[in-house]
């Protein structure tokens, strides 16, 4: 009998060792399926939930300032704010989590940390952010400030810019070519004021926007619900979520619209003080989402709409995801900009593999998540389990076939590989290395293969059940 309980637990123990390979197997084969048939670039950041996108270029790099939905989230449940970088349009680098709410001693600790917008002046990065004034229960208007875009953010004043209001939210930075700054900001209402230069202080009071009721100015009247007055009522579409910059000395204003579910409109301006004309819808209904807020920017003579969805997994209107789609001005007018799987598909320029590359680096990915540490170094993947990946897109190796390939891991609890494949993960991978829950900083190995020219770039991670290691870097060696 002994003999047969022990056959029976060898048995077993095959039996699981043969189930363990068969789900690496098959996670695989379904990463492999994914890859080669998927052209899904949106939303283009996978790692985290990330509405309200807020672009911002500045030396040939976009910086990508977001709010930051919880992956529990049942409600607006957002505790800081993200930032992350591309120079070519396809691949976004986390550069970490910089301000939270408890940046500001005025907020709502915890939460409530809502929609913001970045710029750069005079050599400084002022991060203006809409969070909870606990001195009146309402939203206000606060700014951070930091030497770098990276962080890390103070709040200099201690005390909102903006005192909390009713539908203060939203808050839309623009400096005019006269150098005089702009701050825009409201839900249900929609006001302005001056920036002084240093542009922590208001230069005028706090002026309503003109026209808010006018459908000349901010589209037809529809039937929405007026939060303040409890009760709905007929308004024009504007209804949060400005987006304000300058082109061809016209003046625009790209909203939310039209109530709940909200589509993208904007109206245009000869001045910045009004009045406003309706220029139509940009945008439909986001897919999934019940709300769409984002703006666009102009790089490379190429132009980009950035907004939010709730398509990621999991994914809903209050965990909602970036995507970008490109578009063509029609003369001085937007057009309508269609949803689109694809999103952008032509990079601004080809990736080199042969720098040190920040592992939260990529087009596309599975199940991994980052760290949420402030600062710009050292920054991570987590999270890695059996099967997960991540793709770079338009790697260019050249015409010089690479020898080695280096990684950095940390924290390694489990064996596992870091498997390096050109396009999809068909066929065997170009290099493989081996972690163990000794491995520590920099390993290496040997590239087989012909990796010459453009390709996209996979890295596939396997290993026991259980999360693996952390991933820090990787580069290619000539």
């Amino acid at each position: 009998m002994m003999t047969n309980i022990v056959l029976s637990l060898f048995q077993l123990i095959n039996l699981n060792k043969h189930l363990m390979n068969l789900n690496k197997i098959l996670a695989v084969a379904a990463m492999a399926a994914v890859t080669s048939m998927s052209m899904a670039n949106n939303p283009v950041i996978q790692t985290s939930y990330t509405p309200d996108p807020a672009p911002y270029v500045h030396n040939d790099t976009v910086y990508l300032f977001v709010d930051h939905d919880e992956d529990d989230a049942q409600y607006f449940k957002m505790k800081d704010w993200q930032l992350y970088t591309s120079t070519d349009m396809l691949n976004w680098t986390y550069e970490g989590t910089p301000m939270s709410t408890v940046t500001f001693k005025w907020a709502k600790q915890g939460d409530n940390a809502w929609a913001s917008q970045a710029i750069e002046r005079d050599g400084k990065w002022y991060w203006y952010i809409c969070a909870e004034d606990t001195t009146v229960h309402l939203h206000g208007i606060g700014v951070g400030v930091s030497d770098t875009p990276e962080g890390p953010y103070i709040d200099p004043l201690g005390k909102p810019l903006v005192a909390g209001g009713f539908g203060y939210i939203d808050p839309s930075v623009f400096i005019d070519d006269d150098g005089q700054a702009y701050i825009f900001w409201g839900n249900n209402g929609l006001w302005y004021a001056k920036l002084n230069r240093d542009m922590i202080s208001l230069g005028s009071e706090v002026m309503p926007v003109s026209g808010l009721d006018d459908p000349e100015c901010f589209g037809p009247k529809v039937m929405k619900m007026d939060y303040q007055a409890g009760k709905r009522k007929m308004k024009t579409g504007y209804e949060e979520g400005p987006w304000v910059f300058k082109r061809n000395g016209i003046y625009y204003i790209v909203y939310a619209a039209g109530g709940v579910p909200e589509h993208m409109a904007y109206s245009t301006s000869s001045s910045i003080n009004g009045p406003w004309k309706y220029q139509g819808r940009i945008m439909d209904e986001a897919k999934g989402s019940f709300t769409i807020h984002g703006g666009s920017i102009e790089i490379g003579g190429r132009n980009f709409m950035f907004y939010h969805d709730g398509l990621l997994p999991n994914g809903g209107g209050f965990r909602r995801s970036t995507s970008i789609e490109e578009f063509n001005w029609d003369g001085d007018k937007i057009p309508f900009i269609p949803f689109t799987k694809e999103g952008v598909t032509k990079p601004l320029r080809n990736f080199n593999p042969y720098q040190k590359v920040s592992a939260p680096t990529m087009a596309e990915s599975y199940g991994l998540k980052t760290d949420r540490n402030a600062g710009k170094d050292n920054h991570y993947l987590t999270s890695i389990n059996n099967g997960d990946w991540l793709k770079v897109r338009s790697v260019d190796f050249g015409n010089n076939v690479p020898s080695a390939v280096t990684v950095e891991v940390s924290d390694a609890q489990r064996n596992g590989t870091v498997e390096f494949y050109l396009d999809n993960l068909e066929g065997r991978p170009i290099a493989k290395i081996e972690v163990t829950p000794d491995s520590k900083g920099q390993l290496k190995s040997q590239v087989k293969g012909k990796a010459t020219g453009v390709h996209d770039l996979l890295i596939l991670f396997r290993g026991d059940d259980g999360e693996l290691f952390n991933f820090k870097s990787w580069q290619f060696l000539h």
